[in-house]
């Protein structure tokens, strides 16, 4: 297994090379750039002088392609840059912001883990029921429920009618702050993992091992926990793997609706005000999140089914 870990992080290096060249030559073809922004800022207005003395002091005057071997050299030595407009580390910059959109992620993930797999469970084991029927359709709706929409409708709700939770900000990192945004993030993740779910948990019960089981005697309790739930863990953890990864990128409308200080916020920002290196810390700050999860994903397989090797 440490050798299959091994290649797997040998083959992030391509990866992370491949997409640093496509957003980069994408993010510096924008139109406008860093310095206009900067005069703007400054109030110096469109100052030809400022502008051009900006661009030298950031090396937007120089070629892209030289511009890009610059920005490969500096990230292999773990320099992720220097913001434009800020004038800070952007590893600083974005370190600020990952803990904030790290806690809303694994709480949007806790609630959707704790209620959906619990829920699509259940619905399979009661297949046909009311319940089952209740249970999909609300999982239907969750999924097919835009996130800015179900925020606002949460912060009508809970906030402004029963003034249960602040409507938004980070406050003092406390619950209260976490739980609206959390739950507006973590909905559309709990009805497809309880879909997700329910649909493993129904092909396993049809397996000749489980017939088997009932054969033998064993106990309902048995059969669920140790042969049922077990093998459906697999497709489960995959899907939930895959979407904790993505969710780390799809904070956005959540942090900016919340005013949630994040990474997801610190992208929308700094793409407007065209602070690049700062839009490609984030980025690719995401892309590792993401191979990280799967990795860790692909690890805990073996663990849940013994059968599985890795070589």
């Amino acid at each position: 297994m440490l050798a299959y870990a091994i290649r797997r992080l040998l083959q992030f290096v391509p990866t992370i090379l491949a997409i640093s060249l496509v957003m980069f030559f994408l993010l510096n073809v924008l139109p406008g750039n860093a310095a206009l922004m900067a005069a703007g800022a400054q109030d110096r207005g469109t100052d030809a002088k400022y502008v051009e003395q900006m661009l030298k002091r950031w090396d937007l005057d120089k070629p892209l392609h030289v511009r890009y071997w610059i920005y490969v050299k500096n990230l292999a030595q773990g320099h992720m840059g220097v913001s434009f407009l800020r004038g800070e580390d952007v590893r600083q910059v974005i370190l600020a912001r990952f803990w904030p959109t790290l806690r809303l992620a694994l709480a949007a993930m806790l609630i959707a883990v704790g209620v959906g797999v619990p829920l699509g469970f259940i619905s399979a084991l009661r297949h046909g029921s009311w319940l089952d029927a209740c249970s999909m359709i609300g999982a239907v709706s969750g999924v097919s429920l835009p996130q800015f929409w179900l925020g606002l409708l949460l912060m009508f709700l809970l906030s402004v009618r029963l003034q249960l939770l602040p409507t938004s900000g980070y406050g003092d990192g406390s619950l209260t702050h976490l739980l609206l945004p959390a739950l507006t993030l973590g909905v559309g993740y709990m009805a497809l993992l309880a879909r997700t779910t329910r649909a493993a948990v129904m092909e396993i019960l049809a397996a000749d091992y489980v017939r088997t089981a009932e054969a033998k005697g064993l106990s309902r309790l048995v059969i669920n926990g140790k042969h049922v739930f077990r093998n459906a863990l697999i497709l489960v953890l995959t899907t939930a793997g895959l979407q904790f990864g993505s969710l780390i990128g799809q904070t956005v409308i959540v942090e900016k609706l919340f005013s949630w200080p994040g990474i997801g916020s610190l992208l929308v920002d700094t793409i407007f005000q065209r602070d690049i290196p700062v839009v490609q810390g984030c980025i690719l700050l995401i892309i590792l999140v993401f191979l990280c999860v799967n990795l860790a994903v692909d690890l805990l397989y073996a663990a849940i089914d013994p059968r599985i090797e890795y070589r």
